[in-house]
């Protein structure tokens, strides 16, 4: 039982820091806006590449912040992968062949399908690792040099369908955080009473459509030559 309550704070706990790496990425797109030299300068003041030592220094090395944020985001999206194998695959152990019919249509397709979350947004974290660090200049980024975040970012999404990959994985991305933030915070003892059911459905909401909007608007003003 205990062993039991631990993977489920562990995965509250790591699906909380996914959905705060989601909104710190959503603000830095939206930089897009600013023009290049304000992307650009932020691109590399996270990886601790300008002149004043980027993010964090002179409390850390300059360039060690990205790393160390890098590693521990992945080892956030392992636990949160881990917990919620174990334990998906304990509650169909105990069920076993006790019921037949499923009330499917009383769940939501957030809820019948929170095992995945945790897949869904380590594919999205590293497809765009690989197109825009990893292997910059790679996946429609039209082989632009890594030194050039702006130009790299606008070259991805001049094309249609880098857009529409972006926009499934965001489709995927934020139902699963539409049930998945109140379903942490519930974990975690802040789901005590209705009203604060209510509460945490209404951000839940909040959260998952400005992530959308968030993350769409910027991709979808490089297609229509908003942003050049």
């Amino acid at each position: 039982m205990r062993t039991t309550v631990v993977k489920k704070v562990i995965m509250a706990v790591t699906g909380l820091i996914m959905i705060a790496f989601l909104l710190m990425h959503m603000y830095g797109n939206l930089k897009m806006f600013l023009g290049p030299e304000a992307f650009d300068h932020y691109a590399h003041w996270l990886k601790g590449t300008t002149d004043d030592g980027g993010l964090l220094y002179p409390i850390l090395p300059a360039g060690w912040f990205i790393w160390i944020f890098r590693f521990a985001l992945v080892a956030a999206v392992i636990l949160h992968i881990w917990s919620a194998a174990t334990l998906s695959a304990k509650t169909l152990a105990n069920r076993g062949d006790k019921y037949q019919v499923t009330k499917r249509k009383a769940q939501t397709y957030s809820a019948r399908t929170m095992r995945w979350g945790g897949i869904i947004i380590a594919a999205f974290i590293i497809f765009h690792l690989l197109q825009f660090t990893i292997v910059p200049g790679s996946l429609g980024t039209g082989g632009s040099p890594e030194g050039e975040p702006h130009r790299m970012v606008v070259a991805g999404f001049q094309q249609w369908w880098m857009v529409l990959i972006y926009a499934i994985c965001m489709v995927l991305i934020t139902m699963h955080i539409r049930h998945g933030f109140w379903s942490a915070f519930a974990t975690l003892g802040g789901n005590m009473s209705a009203k604060s059911f209510r509460i945490l459905n209404v951000l839940a909401l909040i959260v998952a459509v400005a992530l959308f909007v968030g993350f769409m608007v910027m991709p979808l003003a490089v297609l229509f030559g908003v942003i050049p």
